[in-house]
């Protein structure tokens, strides 16, 4: 679970320091920054993972892919920042597997990580993309008595002492000397012992995405911890496919695997309920025509039905007309397909669904699994899903995250989520502490002017109690822009004068009239007075 995150020299975030609940919400105009805020968590998690320039490579730039390292650098003009820095804390789960398939134990869960990169340009092998120099990496812990101090969002004490457990004195992974000495140490875990010394300046990727569990299971868990930051594409084509019998059954990042996934939750009955129950309720909407009211739990057919009844339950808050939910399982052609059946018993494929509820179902279907656990990132969830129906999708993205008035566990995973959203309907209906809004800034940095990102929170919420420092309140003329965006608009007309372009829009406003000009509706919208 990623707590607080610092960038500074990526794209246009400089001297950014973020704090994240277990929901955020980003808003934002177009350009401002919020999806560089995205690409700066997901480059932190491939750094866990790849080489440095596979890393950089996996950035999207405004062409839809980096061609140059170059382009992840801060940029005035023609003039590039040197490096950039990141320190993320987080909380990493207390057991987990290296790569080999070896157990291990975190000797403290809470932990600071912290990387500063560099662009170097003597790679000849590389010279068309530039290559990265590691400048300094640490990974230190975060004491458990100054875990409540740093945990800024209201939570149980029973929920904190379920994810930040151990203790340590030193750190795990560490760089001293400077220039071409530089050197970057890796510690053991468990007291005194042997220290792993690397030479910087060739290394062709971080630390922390070399170890395993026999080093330093400690930083092990915070690489997968980092590894599991993923941001969800959730695309139609891949939601429709059926799925092979020996297809994953984990949701991949662009929705495929949808139905296997389901049907080996089904399985298994290894869900957990929207009550946060493990194994689930019994569904409130038949199941069948002979499903009874409350199938026994013992049986594996009665525990996939609980599963598909938790499913459908789910959809049927986005859709009237929701029967039943289950896979089929053709043994002809060895392949699972989803199947959604409407009160007319009439059955309809994932093929045949809409957008919009393909990928609700994906994300019910998410909530349900205990082990999708980490931290996951969604852009613009309100695509495809009508206006009055955007509440549910905020609840059901809200109920994903981890519950922190309960100890975590099988049935409350650690997980989080964060989305960014441009839409109106969408910022009103967040909680108010769950809301950032992006704008650009003026900045001076090393003697420059420039605009960069920063994100903004309410008055009276947790970020602005506990703030410290300079206040990043959002300015209520923004929140008019998501609260009354059309009140808005007429504002800033009125504020114009009687210049050229205000004429314009007033003949173009006689030829047309929109449906909010209409009289008889008038009456029913809300007025700018209303806000002030």
């Amino acid at each position: 679970m990623l707590t607080r995150l610092k960038i500074s020299g990526f794209k246009n975030l400089v001297d950014v320091d973020v704090r994240f609940g277990p929901f955020t919400c980003v808003a934002g105009a177009n350009g401002v920054g919020k999806s560089n805020l995205f690409d700066a968590i997901l480059f932190l998690s491939a750094l866990a993972d790849r080489p440095l320039i596979d890393a950089a490579l996996t950035v999207r730039d405004e062409g839809g892919r980096t061609a140059d390292v170059r382009s992840l650098f801060h940029r005035v003009g023609n003039s590039y920042a040197d490096q950039m820095c990141f320190e993320a804390e987080m909380v990493v789960p207390r057991e987990g597997f290296d790569d080999l398939g070896q157990a291990a134990k975190a000797s403290i869960t809470f932990l600071r990580y912290s990387v500063t990169l560099a662009y170097r340009t003597d790679d000849s092998s590389l010279k068309s993309l530039g290559s990265l120099e590691l400048l300094k990496e640490e990974l230190v812990h975060i004491q458990l008595g100054d875990a409540s101090k740093h945990l800024l969002f209201p939570h149980q004490t029973q929920w904190r002492k379920s994810v930040v457990q151990g203790r340590r004195t030193s750190p795990f992974i560490s760089t001293e000397g400077t220039g071409e000495n530089r050197v970057i140490k890796l510690h053991q875990d468990g007291g005194p012992g042997r220290t792993s010394s690397r030479l910087a300046v060739n290394l062709p990727r971080t630390v922390l995405s070399a170890t395993n569990a026999a080093e330093s299971p400690t930083a092990l868990l915070a690489r997968r911890e980092m590894q599991s930051w993923r941001l969800l594409q959730l695309e139609p084509s891949s939601l429709r496919k059926p799925d092979e019998f020996t297809a994953p059954t984990r949701l991949g990042v662009d929705g495929s695997h949808l139905a296997a996934t389901l049907y080996h939750l089904a399985r298994t009955s290894g869900g957990r309920s929207s009550d946060g129950r493990q194994g689930g309720r019994p569904p409130t909407i038949p199941l069948s025509p002979s499903a009874t009211e409350n199938p026994p739990a013992a049986t594996p057919d009665a525990a996939a039905s609980q599963i598909y009844g938790q499913v459908a339950n789910r959809l049927a808050e986005l859709i009237d007309d929701v029967y039943e939910i289950r896979v089929d399982r053709d043994e002809k052609r060895e392949l699972l397909t989803l199947q959604v059946m409407d009160q007319k018993q009439t059955s309809h494929p994932a093929r045949a669904l809409s957008d919009g509820t393909l990928r609700f179902l994906a994300l019910a279907v998410l909530e349900l699994d205990p082990a999708g656990q980490g931290l996951l990132c969604l852009e613009e969830p309100e695509n495809g899903i009508h206006p009055a129906r955007i509440p549910a999708m905020l609840r059901l993205l809200q109920d994903i995250a981890t519950d922190v008035h309960e100890p975590t566990g099988l049935d409350n995973p650690l997980r989080q989520v964060i989305i960014n959203t441009h839409s109106p309907a969408v910022v009103s209906q967040v909680p108010d502490d769950s809301l950032l809004v992006a704008e650009l800034k003026e900045m001076l940095h090393s003697g420059k002017r420039f605009k960069g990102a920063c994100f903004n929170y309410l008055p009276d919420t947790w970020r602005r109690e506990k703030a410290v420092g300079e206040v990043s309140v959002v300015s209520k003329g923004k929140l008019l822009a998501y609260l009354n965006p059309l009140a808005h608009e007429e504002l800033n007309e009125d504020e114009a004068g009687d210049g050229e372009n205000h004429r314009r829009v007033k003949q173009t406003r006689r030829k047309k009239r929109r449906v909010v000009d209409r009289s008889d509706l008038q009456l029913l919208l809300p007025t700018f007075g209303h806000w002030k």
